[in-house]
């Protein structure tokens, strides 16, 4: 289930295939990497791969194997694992299908008080890139990305200190993504991932139908479950 918050409370409810029609819901630019010249850094070659080497000449002394480790270390080796799998039983592996099983609680918020060059350190100090913010009702009503705020945006390309201090103190909600869509704990994964590819949202809220928060989800976390155990499965 997916919902779609605003200032002025939920404006959607339902499934992704018609979270698209919300045109508030505003897609979203990836930030891509900086690219360096074809030459490499600073000017300096790229690496290149070492060249063939063909295999030594038969007449070439053979390379001595290492020496076999004792047997009687390796009975004991042996002996320690099989008493650990029987003391400690394997835990049955379970697939990771809904949101709930990857998302993260007790995620970093954003009060609509606050102004950008706070959230800044703030987003430096915890190292994220994105936090929902929440009304005084502990309600969420938009999303602040870091690259919604980065320095580019907040030095204008003139000398106006004055003007300089006024873009970094501005309110968050001038530069937070509202209205923006979140999504329920019992959300199948594979149906996350589609709003996200859609929207281009670093993550989503993760709320009840009330927009209460219950954590965050990003990609940061999906890819976390692909890589862990138990494994991720996107069509259970």
């Amino acid at each position: 289930m997916f919902f779609v918050f605003g200032p002025s409370g939920q404006m959607y409810r339902g499934g992704p295939e018609n979270l698209a029609k919300i045109s508030a819901v505003r897609g979203v630019s990836r930030p891509k990497a900086l690219r360096t010249r074809a030459s490499g850094l600073h000017g300096e070659e790229p690496a290149q791969p070492p060249p063939f080497l063909p295999p030594p000449p038969a007449s070439a002394p053979p390379t001595p194997a290492p020496a076999p480790a004792p047997v009687r270390a390796l009975r004991t080796q042996d002996a320690l694992s099989a008493y650990t799998r029987g003391s400690n039983p394997p835990v049955e592996r379970q697939p990771l299908t809904l949101v709930r099983d990857v998302m993260t609680r007790g995620a970093l918020t954003v009060p609509l008080s606050a102004r950008v060059h706070e959230v800044w350190k703030m987003f430096a100090r915890y190292h994220v890139g994105q936090a929902p913010v929440l009304n005084g009702a502990g309600r969420v009503i938009g999303l602040l990305l870091r690259a919604d705020m980065g320095p580019a945006d907040l030095l204008p390309p003139n000398d106006n200190v004055a003007e300089r201090l006024a873009s970094a103190r501005r309110p968050v909600a001038e530069v937070m993504v509202s209205p923006v869509p979140t999504v329920s704990e019992d959300t199948e994964l594979r149906r996350l991932a589609t709003v996200l590819l859609e929207t281009g949202l670093p993550g989503l809220p993760v709320t009840d139908d009330a927009g209460l928060l219950k954590g965050f989800v990003s990609r940061t976390d999906l890819l976390r479950a692909i890589a862990a155990d138990p494994p991720l499965d996107l069509w259970s």
